[in-house]
């Protein structure tokens, strides 16, 4: 789908989440989006909707409270860590590759301090309901989180399902897991390696942002492709819950091709 052009400004809007409903992909463990109208056209004149939902589902953003006791919540996150500028740095990676910092320094966009960083691997094209994109999935090595800590970036996006590799995740054998009980042995099989070995820790990326106060957004999706590699705007507000682990957000991307946008300076017309 094109960037919508507001015919105003000239700013350009870029789509970054996925489609979120009925049948959205769900990390294996959680339960589904159960949706249902309680009150509907035909019969009542209106349509209203109750929803039963985890908050890690579709395009989402996490709080540092998720992983980090005494973290801060999603709505009392800092209004400017939620817009801002940032880049969307394109690493292409495949089955079970990590993000290592040499990718991040290679990707052809200076990170600044105080950017919103989006990491477009490419996985966001299997978005699926399938063992592949939830037990294949690349992710980001604890070294690289470590970096864009050092960066001093505000916010840290993937099109991926998690920060870290599955099999440093519940979907391997860690705390709760396996989720994905064949995930363990297909990658033994396959890599001849241990994943205790490879992945002894449990969620060390994600849980080196979090406790930077980094937030960070899973399921990245849309129109992320349009500007690989490119610098933009970018805003993503979840609910204003304090107290919130995560939440589904509409994270969008903006351009001003012609250079000419301002802000309203609030005061009186």
């Amino acid at each position: 789908m094109p960037a919508v052009t507001d015919p105003a400004s000239g700013l350009q809007f870029f789509e970054l989440s996925h489609e979120w409903g009925h049948g959205t992909p769900s990390m294996p463990g959680h339960d589904d989006v159960h949706l249902r109208r309680s009150v509907k056209h035909a019969q009542h004149g209106v349509m209203a909707h109750r929803i039963r939902m985890v908050m890690h589902s579709g395009t989402h953003l996490n709080a540092p409270i998720h992983l980090i006791q005494k973290g801060v919540g999603v709505g009392a996150l800092a209004l400017d860590r939620c817009f801002g500028n940032g880049v969307i740095l394109s690493i292409p990676r495949g089955q079970w590759e990590l993000v290592e910092p040499a990718d991040l320094e290679a990707a052809g966009q200076a990170v600044q301090a105080g950017d919103i960083v989006v990491i477009d691997t490419g996985w966001h094209t299997r978005y699926s309901d399938s063992l592949e994109y939830f037990g294949d999935a690349p992710g980001l090595s604890k070294a690289a989180a470590d970096w864009l800590v050092e960066k001093q970036v505000k916010l840290v996006a993937v099109d991926t399902p998690q920060i870290d590799h599955p099999l440093a995740t519940s979907l391997g054998p860690h705390r709760g897991g396996p989720l994905m009980n064949r995930l363990a042995k297909k990658y033994a099989a396959e890599i001849g390696r241990d994943p205790k070995v490879d992945f002894p820790d449990w969620n060390p990326a994600h849980k080196a942002l979090l406790e930077a106060g980094i937030p960070t957004i899973e399921n990245v999706g849309g129109d992320v492709d349009e500007l690989a590699g490119k610098r933009a705007t970018f805003q993503c507000y979840p609910w204003r819950w304090l107290e919130g682990d995560a939440c589904v957000v509409r994270f969008v991307a903006m351009t001003d091709p012609a250079g000419t946008c301002r802000i309203g300076a609030g005061e009186a017309a």
